[in-house]
């Protein structure tokens, strides 16, 4: 886990320099299934690229295995508050799971997620379900479908 965390920074300071001057990147925790280190760079007002990597587990073993996965956000609305905007994304990526364990599962995703990203504190509190397609996996010849979801808060520099 510790190494993937250190990817994860790695990555982020590296993709993070270049773009400073016209994106927002925001670094923080994602609590459900899957829990990990969130890192979302903004690559224009309402697209971004979602990075996250961390553990997830199979709910019927109760076994938890290494996870990732690297998401499109489209931002189609955004409401405005006195103190927030709320803005509403959707979003299609990709997530590879129990890489390290070597069963290696590879599924299709497609989250929504409603976020509260304060004006005045570099701050954003955010909720997530994912449909998520499993198409391939070691264990198991059939495609199988499930929801991811979770509550996330990040930082943004």
């Amino acid at each position: 886990m510790r190494t993937w965390i250190i990817a994860a920074l790695v990555i982020t300071a590296t993709i993070a320099t270049p773009t400073a001057a016209r994106a927002d990147v925001g670094i923080g925790l994602f609590v459900g299934e899957p829990l990990g280190l969130d890192v979302k760079f903004d690559l224009s007002h309402r697209q971004s690229l979602d990075f996250l990597i961390g553990v997830a587990s199979i709910r019927d073993g109760g076994r938890d295995f290494s996870y990732g996965h690297l998401t499109y956000l489209l931002t189609p609305l955004i409401g405005h508050g006195r103190s927030v905007l709320v803005p509403l994304r959707i979003g299609i990526g990709g997530a590879v799971f129990g890489v390290v364990e070597g069963d290696v599962g590879i599924a299709a995703r497609a989250p929504l997620e409603l976020a509260l990203l304060f004006r005045r504190t570099p701050l954003e509190l955010y909720v997530e379900i994912a449909l998520k397609v499993s198409f391939l996996q070691a264990n198991e010849a059939e495609v199988a479908v499930d929801t991811d979801g979770g509550v996330g808060l990040r930082f943004y520099f």
